[in-house]
């Protein structure tokens, strides 16, 4: 084991704690939260001057969870553990680092499986549209009662990268860094067609119940295994199919039926129904129409260098060749209309055959991009 490798530690055995706000939260979709609770984590140590504090934003399946384990676990579960830790590119020696899962959540936050004060019953289908927007403004108040009036950085992946930008627009005083990372500005077509497939595998489930399944002590398994399934097709590449996976088949040889013949087959059923099990359809269905309206150059003609202007923050932004979900070129305009307003901006194009899933992989090159660029920050 290298110097370096030694110095990189877990952040060890974590607990998750919850934030309660009575504040009504204006909603973009026009309704409203009276009340709500956030769940969230903490890793380091927060400096006197509450200066070194990073958020990290979690995408579409991911949680507050996102460093070291819990008490009952022998192994590090936390979803970006490689990238958060002493000695690690995001380091807790220097930084205090906090995840939140996200509004509307299914991870402990107020979302879909909450009581509704007003019945009693599970929110289901009735809990509002929640906006990459919205989100932010929770996450503007849980900072609040930590007494963080500004982060050293806001970083995220994928929907994470949308909410780390929204940051720099809506709370620019707030935010001094942002790391937009396997992201974009806004979905393009085809991004939305595949989350329509994917909320139709989940509405057309006999087991929805128009949203209010838990009314039936049933879950729609059958569709949400079937949207984890195109989910997981995006999130690679083609190559890292080919690789991992190619045409093997289990047995060598065609047994002419529709059981999962080929190895291709057998992970995305096995990714399906392990995410059926794990996570709420009503979640789903709102997150993935969050990741469909945001889109903050609507306002400004489709001009998203004018959309950009507010930003103050400096900025990194990461994309990964072989992301076809959210391309390179999807990352360039965010730079492009960073850098025509004078911001500072760095660009890294990461060459690896992961597809999107790259930003949560341990890749050197990668993490030595991050490393690089946090260590740069001052707190």
């Amino acid at each position: 084991m290298t110097e370096s490798q030694s110095a990189c530690q877990s952040v060890g055995i974590v607990a998750p704690q919850t934030a309660r706000f009575e504040e009504v939260l204006p909603l973009r979709c026009g309704a409203h939260l009276d009340g709500y609770e956030l769940v969230f984590e903490t890793y380091g140590t927060l400096n006197a001057a509450h200066s070194n504090a990073v958020l990290v934003c979690h995408a579409l399946s991911g949680s507050h969870h996102v460093a070291g384990r819990y008490a009952n676990e022998e192994k590090d579960s936390g979803w970006w553990n490689n990238l958060v830790g002493p000695g690690k590119p995001l380091d807790t020696r220097k930084f205090f680092v906090i995840g939140v899962n996200n509004l509307g959540g299914c991870h402990g936050s107020t979302g879909p499986r909450s009581a509704n004060p007003a019945s009693g019953r599970p929110w289901g289908a009735d809990f509002p549209f929640i906006t990459v927007e919205d989100w932010v403004d929770a996450q503007a108040r849980l900072a609040d009662s930590l007494g963080i009036g500004s982060f050293a950085a806001v970083i995220g992946g994928s929907l994470g990268g949308m909410q780390a930008l929204s940051w720099s627009l809506r709370y620019p005083e707030r935010i001094r860094h942002a790391a937009v990372i396997a992201s974009a500005a806004k979905l393009s077509a085809q991004n939305i067609a595949f989350n329509e497939v994917a909320r139709q595998a989940i509405l057309t489930d006999p087991d929805f119940h128009d949203g209010h399944f838990y009314a039936f002590n049933t879950l729609p398994e059958r569709g949400l295994r079937l949207a984890r399934m195109v989910g997981h097709i995006t999130y690679l590449s083609d190559d890292a199919m080919g690789e991992k996976f190619g045409r093997n088949l289990h047995h060598g040889k065609a047994a002419y039926s529709y059981d999962a013949e080929f190895e291709i087959e057998s992970y995305l059923r096995h990714q399906g129904n392990r995410f059926s099990r794990q996570f709420d359809a009503n979640t789903y269905l709102l997150t993935t129409r969050a990741l469909d309206y945001y889109d903050p150059a609507f306002a400004y003609g489709d001009n998203l260098t004018a959309a950009l202007a507010a930003a103050r923050a400096g900025f990194l932004v990461v994309a990964f060749t072989t992301d076809w979900r959210f391309s390179p070129d999807r990352s360039r305009e965010i730079v492009y209309a960073l850098a025509h307003n004078g911001r500072d901006v760095t660009y890294a194009e990461i060459d690896s055959a992961a597809g999107h899933d790259s930003f949560l992989l341990d890749d050197p090159q990668y993490h030595a991009v991050l490393a690089a660029w946090f260590d740069r920050i001052e707190v």
